[in-house]
């Protein structure tokens, strides 16, 4: 059952940056590539964990929080001009997922069940991403620059609290 819930947990942080992404054409497809994504960064994390027990696990945290930091720079500086260039949403995705890895990377380790928690990560990451980019093409709260400028400072403060 934990599989399950953390499986659906690991998906909420797409959601969280597809609620700013407004003009996205192709909604269903993007949340195919991140289910997808979010599918087999566990995959690997798991056959990691079996492998190193521990050994990359402070890694992926700090490069994941370096990962966020960025993303949420770049929504602090779009959100003040438009001329600066925008992250390609396949890169998002990947940045999104990668902190899959880490958490299946100890789900290895604990020898829990890797099917249950990839399918439900993957299943809920597609589900969330698609419902997140098709609200956030509705709603003109989401779409209004400071709702960037206080996802932008958040994520640098979740990036900066990573960081042990």
């Amino acid at each position: 059952m934990q599989e399950i819930i953390t499986g659906v947990i690991m998906s909420f942080d797409v959601v969280a940056l597809y609620l700013l992404t407004t003009n996205v054409r192709s909604k269903f497809l993007l949340a195919l590539w991140t289910g997808a994504l979010h599918a087999i960064f566990p995959l690997i994390g798991f056959h990691f964990g079996e492998l190193l027990s521990g050994v990359f696990l402070d890694w992926t945290s700090r490069i994941s929080s370096i990962l966020i930091f960025f993303v949420g720079l770049q929504l602090l500086l779009s959100a003040k001009n438009n001329d600066v260039p925008v992250i390609p949403l396949s890169i998002v995705a990947i940045l999104a997922s990668v902190d899959t890895f880490s958490v299946s990377l100890s789900f290895g380790m604990l020898d829990l069940q890797k099917n249950i928690f990839v399918i439900s990560a993957g299943v809920a990451t597609v589900i969330f991403s698609y419902a997140a980019l098709h609200c956030a093409q509705k709603s003109s709260i989401i779409q209004s620059s400071i709702f960037k400028i206080t996802a932008g400072i958040l994520l640098i403060v979740l990036s900066v609290m990573l960081i042990e």
